[in-house]
């Protein structure tokens, strides 16, 4: 096969076979197809799309590029979740431990934040001692041990996804949905997954702006995972306001402490439940979602789903002891109170210019080699719907210098809108 040959093909808009997606993702990852031509094909996708059937076997291919976890000498059903990303969005964090005490077997590959949204490897290493790069014996320890285990992407999974995940941020191909549809489930078939549940959410602080996009990101993630014998379920979640009241990486893992163990912000625990009502539904070990909701609750309530946390932190290598006492997470040195400027009710939230915000005082990434800040961010956010009176705090700002606070209090300040009559909280999901 000629690789220009395979370029031309979609960029003339027929469909490519599998086995000439094959040839180039494996050629791609040997080095004999260079980036110039990867990134060729990325754009003619982008222009092009792709088929159900022609993602189907990208996907596969993506898969096959490295090593499938043999997770066999487990018993239970292997079921995860994966979201799209936003502002304030901690719940895997939550999840993936409350589904494990619940019988499912949560083998959660995650990411790094870029850009404005938080990334989950990076709020675990909040916690002292943390190690996301496990490799293939010591996750299945984990997974055995505890039901559950977050880890980072290694060289031996997926190593394809990798480098064209990388390849297409810097070549304006990351909006293409067959793209994304490969990325997401190539990694996730590689763990070895029976089931997957999508968050896919839309707004201001997500990758997917309006509802339209979401549901069809949705549509495909749904309709190729289950050409590839997955079970499948999916939400659609609003994100033009932060999730919770925190955005920030120890922030975040504060907050997460607090839902497992039964308190926290009402919308982060909503759409943890429902999540996972429907984890348990896709694993066949709830029968509806009352009966999984129960469950679930259950587990939170008997301090169940906060011993698995524990469990799985500690054989991760880290310090459990910050799970109880959460002044042992980093802090930032300066914590500045943003005053309400007028009395009324938050309209509005802007979830994208919370994000900057945090990307502005540290806690995010422009690059994939930027170190972050774990102790900055924002939390006691107001939430759509509350009253506010002028002078009373908005957020409070977490920064570890001056210069970073102002630009940050900008962008908080210029974040809610406000309203004279008062204003119904949005639903979630």
């Amino acid at each position: 096969m000629i690789p220009q040959w395979i370029i031309e093909k979609k960029r003339d808009g027929q469909a490519l076979a599998e086995e000439e997606l094959r040839f180039f993702v494996n050629g791609y990852v040997a080095g004999t197809i260079p980036d110039y031509q990867m990134s060729a094909l990325a754009m003619a996708i982008l222009w092009r799309d792709m088929t159900p059937d022609e993602t189907a076997g990208l996907t596969r291919a993506m898969r096959d590029s490295g090593v499938i976890l043999d997770t066999a000498s487990i018993t239970g059903p292997k079921i995860d979740k994966h979201s799209t990303g936003g502002i304030g969005d901690k719940i895997s964090l939550v999840l993936a431990p409350l589904a494990a005490a619940c019988g499912l077997i949560v083998p959660m590959i995650s990411g790094r934040g870029l850009g404005i949204t938080g990334g989950t490897l990076d709020k675990l290493e909040s916690i002292p001692g943390y190690r996301v790069g496990l490799d293939e014996k010591e996750l299945l320890h984990v997974l055995s041990s505890c039901g559950c285990c977050m880890v980072g992407q290694s060289d031996r999974i997926a190593p394809a996804d990798r480098k064209l995940y990388a390849l297409r941020d810097v070549t304006g191909t990351v909006p293409s949905i067959p793209l994304i549809v490969a990325s997401i489930l190539s990694k996730k078939l590689a763990a070895g997954l029976n089931g997957l549940v999508m968050d896919v959410k839309w707004g201001s602080g997500a990758f997917m702006k309006t509802i339209k996009d979401a549901e069809a990101l949705a549509g495909q993630l749904m309709q190729v995972g289950t050409r590839l014998g997955l079970r499948m379920a999916a939400l659609i979640t609003n994100m033009n306001q932060p999730l919770g009241r925190t955005a920030g990486n120890a922030l975040e893992v504060r907050e997460a402490l607090e839902i497992l163990k039964g308190g926290g912000p009402a919308d982060v625990a909503e759409l943890t439940l429902e999540l996972g009502a429907r984890m348990l539904i896709v694993g066949q070990k709830a029968s509806d979602r009352s009966a999984a909701l129960d469950l679930l609750r259950e587990k939170i309530r008997s301090g169940e789903a906060f011993e698995r946390f524990q469990t799985m932190v500690r054989l991760h290598g880290g310090d459990v002891r910050a799970l109880d006492r959460p002044e042992l997470l980093p802090e930032a040195p300066i914590r500045e109170p943003l005053p309400a400027e007028r009395s009324g009710f938050i309209q509005s939230v802007d979830a994208g210019r919370i994000g900057k915000a945090c990307l502005i005082l540290g806690a995010g990434r422009t690059r994939v080699t930027d170190s972050i800040d774990h102790a900055v961010g924002v939390s006691a956010l107001k939430k759509i719907g509350e009253p506010v009176e002028q002078g009373e705090p908005l957020a409070v700002l977490h920064a570890h210098d001056r210069e970073s606070l102002a630009e940050a209090r900008t962008l908080v300040r210029d974040a809610f809108g406000y309203s004279d009559t008062p204003v119904s909280p949005p639903r979630q999901p």
